[in-house]
């Protein structure tokens, strides 16, 4: 059992994120996206299932804007899988939470 989507900003997205110890899946979004909103709860669900081995966390891209610009972020939602501080993968749009998961299984 996780802890909770954790809410990261250009603060601490180094700390929380990149220097995390364990994988870790970013979904970058805006309050005013709706696609954003759509895939909120298969992320929480994930991290219920996975949030022991996994960080899940949300980035604002209204309220942090250099970490997207530094992962070159064009659209939103947009999901990067990072491992040991680099990413993995990512993935762009909403998705359903089975396509989440199989992304998610790339690391485990």
């Amino acid at each position: 059992m996780g802890h909770g989507v954790l809410e990261v900003n250009d603060n601490s997205f180094e700390s929380k994120i990149l220097k995390a110890g364990k994988p870790a899946l970013v979904d970058f979004w805006a309050p005013w996206c709706g696609p954003c909103k759509a895939i909120a709860p298969a992320m929480e669900e994930l991290e219920e299932t996975y949030g022991d081995r996994i960080v899940f966390a949300r980035c604002n891209v209204d309220n942090s804007p250099n970490t997207p610009t530094q992962y070159s972020i064009r659209a939103i939602p947009t999901l990067i899988l990072f491992q040991d501080g680099k990413v993995v993968d990512q993935l762009v749009g909403a998705v359903p939470k089975s396509h989440l998961e199989e992304f998610v299984n790339k690391i485990l």
